[in-house]
Parts: structure tokens; C-alpha cells; sequence
């Protein structure tokens, strides 16, 4: 990080892009050598269209490309990556699953994590990779691209909104936070549905009540740092919900100053690209796969690629409300704009309403009061009152109780053996 604000790229837009354009292909087509059959993720998104593309442009037969899709409204890609896919004219391959067959994955998360590991999107990443396994034994995937390139919507949401919340006095800013609490998320949806299919495509949101009361959380924060912390947090106070415990000092509790980073865009990519990139990503993704017996490559985390997304200047990721600006004009050169310019989706499931349905009984076993007593690693009372609030539609806590669900269920196949 020193080298690269010591050492900053140097030329202008065209030759940043050639110059990202050529790393990425070297990088990728070293990613391709493999002496079994290789093929690569495809979500239909920047990142792994961007790794498809160079992988066509590079080979003399259709690339094999995977990606799965679900019938639920949100959380479906396989329409945009189904497109990419016909553009490049890759051999592709995609799966619907239904809800049984990814819900029929809980199981064996304890056994293929070997921790407790909670980043749901580790059931989809199962499953595509199943899929693929099919087919090749080598898959090339985009991950490395948001951290990189400026990609997370707080990246270039966080100037923006501190811009305004540094403005309001506190007084005002409690005032806020109190009518915003004052009405609950289900409504903030309710009324918000009756107008979203009149609303542009990039405007319409999914669970808007939820992001509603996350802004909420954001104008009690001091500062930008502050704000990061509490957009990746779950358990904001884990004190209050794990018995005995206390917060230990980490690189996500340094200062900006202290990693002398002048921005807080590429202070939040700094600190994604080595704690959440590293920790959950790559683990999600790696164990999921190696589950199933598939190798995957990053050519986005090439040392080369690195250093030189880093000598980049912010300008060059973030420009005019978006992020990985350099990023798509690569990409621009193989696929049109249109196929690929949405608003970012996550790679999830729906666990919220799962554990409203189907999942309900297997959760609450888990979260049962006595038996969180009796286990004693966690207060029972902040548990139950958001699995109550979850059950009722009163709030979305889907990743807050996915923690603790995981752990239970961890410790429910340790204790077993």
C-alpha cells in the first residue's frame, strides 16, 4: 500500500485501461494453463464477466461457464449471466434450484466449513460449484474485483452520505433516528411497494425498511470510520449476546491514520481486502468447492493485478456514483454496456423467509432458550427477541441469527462425535 501511494500510476484513462486490460489477460491466461478441464463461474456481473471475456478472447473453443439460478424474485442472476453467455459464446451451463435441493445443503454446512462459518451465500457457492464439479475440475471465479476496483455500494455511498449526517446537529440526527424507528420496517416496505413499478430500474430496492433503519444506525456515528464499522457489523454490541466476551483490538479497530491511507474509500478497500476478502470470501468459496473436489483460481489477486489496482488513483474506480469505473471500461471492449449495467446484486438466498417457513422448526430447536442457557455461550434474551421480531415480519434479522444459527449448529455436530 506504501509502494503504491509512493509510486502512483502515471498516465491517463486510456493507458489505464490498456495497461489493466493486458495485466488482466496475462494473469488470466496463466490461470488457464491446467492439464484437466477448466471452465469458469459466471454471475453475469463486472467481476466474473470480466474474467470470462478474457478467457474467450484467449481460447479457441467455447469456454465452459456455470452459474445457477432460483425462481425467487432478487435473487436471481442466471437470466444476465445467461446473456453474457450468449454474447461471448461460451459453453454454458445453468441449474434452477429449487428451494428443497439448496435448503437440503444446511446440513452438511458444519462438516464443509469445519467452523462455524456464516456468510449464507456459502449455500449458492456450494451448489454452483457442485454443478461445475459435473463438468471440470478447474474454475476460474471474479473474486477479488469489488476490493480491488471500488466495487461495495459503501464505497462510493460513504463520502456522500457522511457529507450530509456531518452536517446535521446532533440534536437533529437523534430526531431523525427516533421517527425513523418509530415506524417499523414491514411498513417503510409496504408503502414502498406500492410505488416501486413506476420507479426507474437503478431506483427500485430490495427490503427498503431494512435499509431504512440501517441509515438510522449510520447518523449516530461520529465518523466515517465509525460508519464502515457499523455497515459490517452484525452484533453491534457482542458483549450483550456472547457471555463473558470482550472485544479485542483488531485491524478493523485501527485509525485511518494510523495505516496513512488519505481516503476512506481506499481505507474501507484496504481493510475488505484483508480481512473480509481473506476470511470469508476466499474461505466461502475455497471450502465450498474443495467440498465438492473443483479447484478455483482468482486471477483478480495475481500480485501484478494488485499492485497495479492500488497505483491506480481513486478516480480511476469510483467516477460519477460508481464504483469499478476502470473495471467496466475493460469489459466494455467484449460485452455491451447493457447486458451488464445493473445495480449490484448479492450472491444469496432467501433466508429470511426460510426461517419464517420451512427452516422455522430446525431454528427455533436450535435457538431454544433453555438450551442457549444450558450451552452458555450466548444471552438467550437478544437472541429471542429477534427471532420473535424475525418471525412476526416486524424486522429482517436473516444475518444476525444466521451467526448464531451456524455456531449451533457447529457445536451441535461437535458434540455429537
Amino acid at each position: 500500500v506504501d509502494d503504491a501511494f509512493i509510486n502512483p500510476f502515471a498516465g491517463g484513462d486510456r493507458e489505464a485501461i490498456d495497461a489493466l486490460e493486458l495485466q488482466l489477460k496475462e494473469s488470466i491466461g496463466l490461470q488457464m494453463i491446467a492439464d484437466v478441464p477448466l471452465g469458469a463461474f459466471l454471475s453475469g456481473g463486472i467481476d466474473s464477466s470480466t474474467v470470462v471475456a478474457l478467457m474467450q478472447a484467449q481460447s479457441s473453443r467455447p469456454v465452459k461457464t456455470f452459474t445457477i439460478g432460483f425462481q425467487e424474485e432478487g435473487y436471481n442472476e442466471a437470466e444476465y449471466s445467461r446473456a453474457v453467455a450468449k454474447h461471448l459464446r461460451t459453453e454454458h451451463t445453468e441449474l434452477y434450484v429449487t428451494p428443497d435441493e439448496a435448503r437440503s445443503v444446511i446440513p452438511q454446512l458444519p462438516t464443509l466449513y469445519d467452523e462455524p462459518f456464516s456468510d449464507s451465500s456459502q449455500i449458492p457457492t456450494f451448489l454452483v460449484s457442485q454443478m461445475a464439479r459435473q463438468h471440470v475440475t478447474v474454475a476460474l471465479s471474479g473474486d477479488g474485483g469489488d476490493e480491488l476496483f471500488g466495487g461495495y455500494n459503501r464505497y462510493f455511498l460513504m463520502r456522500k452520505i457522511w457529507r450530509y449526517v456531518s452536517r446535521l446537529p446532533p440534536e437533529m440526527r437523534h430526531a431523525i433516528v427516533s421517527a425513523i424507528d418509530a415506524i417499523p420496517p414491514r411498513a417503510w416496505n409496504l408503502v414502498y411497494g406500492g410505488i416501486a413499478k413506476v420507479l426507474p430500474r437503478n431506483l427500485r430496492s430490495v427490503q427498503l425498511g431494512d435499509k431504512v433503519h440501517k441509515l438510522a444506525e449510520i447518523l449516530e456515528c461520529a465518523d466515517p470510520e465509525a460508519i464502515y464499522y457499523g455497515l459490517i457489523s452484525h452484533w453491534k454490541q457482542p458483549a450483550d449476546v456472547v457471555m463473558g466476551a470482550r472485544e479485542p483490538k483488531t485491524i478493523m479497530t485501527h485509525s485511518r491514520d494510523s495505516e496513512g491511507i488519505p481516503d476512506i474509500e481506499q481505507f474501507m478497500m484496504y481493510l475488505d481486502a484483508i480481512s473480509y476478502l481473506p476470511d470469508d470470501v476466499l474461505v466461502k468459496v475455497d471450502r465450498a468447492a474443495m467440498g465438492v473436489g473443483l479447484e478455483t483460481r482468482v486471477p483478480f489477486l495475481d500480485y501484478r493485478v494488485v499492485e497495479l489496482a492500488w497505483r491506480l488513483p481513486l478516480s480511476m474506480k469510483i467516477r460519477n456514483g460508481q464504483g469499478k469505473w476502470i473495471l467496466r471500461q475493460v469489459l466494455n471492449r467484449y460485452v455491451p454496456k447493457a447486458l451488464t449495467d445493473r445495480p449490484k446484486m448479492g450472491f444469496g438466498v432467501p433466508i429470511d423467509s426460510w426461517l419464517r417457513g420451512p427452516l422455522r422448526e430446525w431454528a427455533e430447536a436450535l435457538l431454544e432458550e433453555g438450551r442457549l442457557r444450558r450451552e452458555g455461550f450466548f444471552h438467550p434474551q437478544p437472541i429471542r427477541q429477534k427471532w420473535m421480531e424475525h418471525l412476526s415480519g416486524q424486522r429482517n434479522w436473516q444475518y444476525h441469527l444466521w451467526d448464531i444459527l451456524m455456531f449451533q449448529a457447529w457445536l451441535e455436530k461437535e458434540q455429537a462425535h
